[in-house]
């Protein structure tokens, strides 16, 4: 009977933690957020805004012509240049534009260092709105200069006696006529710089 009434005492588990319990997965590292398309957009724009500058300065620089014009000592004739450094507004031309190209070589730079390490120089970029806004103001001034000399150039004034000089000087009219029109483009780049910053700037607000 005392074997009947006997009870063994219970035996320690003698598995594991780890054998009870499946084995988990490494868990992965997370990955940083891809590239945004608004940022590879900044990158190629401001690469164009360096070209367009770099374009303007360079057909400016170049536009060197000389003919042989009449004197004043009828019926002698001598040769006569002309060269953007003859005109005020086409050396602020040629500085603001060349200012505008080392901005825009330095930013795209800086942009396409952002592209591939998207968290290194955040705040640098954001503030890059305030830049463009100030040298769409400069370009524009330069673009607005330059091409009021040069239509005078093209069609002259005769209420205040000013002569055309195109239809003597044609290879210099053409260069600046190319090098504003270049110019213009380089507006229109840095507008849709400004419209593509904004536009970033506004899916960080909290909403």
């Amino acid at each position: 009977m005392a074997s009947e009434n006997y009870k063994t005492a219970p035996q320690p588990e003698t598995t594991t933690s780890w054998e009870k319990e499946p084995a988990r997965p490494p868990v992965a590292q997370p990955r940083p957020p891809p590239a945004s398309h608004l940022a590879l957009v900044d990158v190629v724009l401001r690469f164009l805004l360096f070209a367009s500058a770099l374009v303007a300065v360079l057909v400016m620089v170049t536009s060197k012509q000389t003919e042989i014009v009449p004197i004043p000592f009828y019926p002698f004739k001598a040769p006569a240049s002309a060269k953007f450094t003859h005109s005020p507004a086409f050396i602020y031309f040629v500085a603001a534009l060349s200012v505008v190209g080392f901005y825009g070589i330095i930013t795209s730079l800086i942009s396409l260092f952002s592209l591939l390490r998207p968290r290194s120089c955040p705040k640098v970029v954001s503030h890059f709105v305030i830049f463009d806004v100030l040298f769409l103001g400069v370009v524009a001034a330069a673009t607005g200069t330059a091409g009021g000399v040069a239509y005078i150039g093209l069609k002259g004034n005769s209420h205040v006696g000013w002569r055309k000089i195109c239809n003597v000087y044609g290879d210099f009219c053409r260069h600046i006529g190319a090098s504003v029109a270049v110019s213009l483009f380089a507006s229109v780049v840095l507008v849709l710089l400004v419209l593509f910053s904004i536009r970033s700037l506004t899916k960080k607000i909290p909403k």
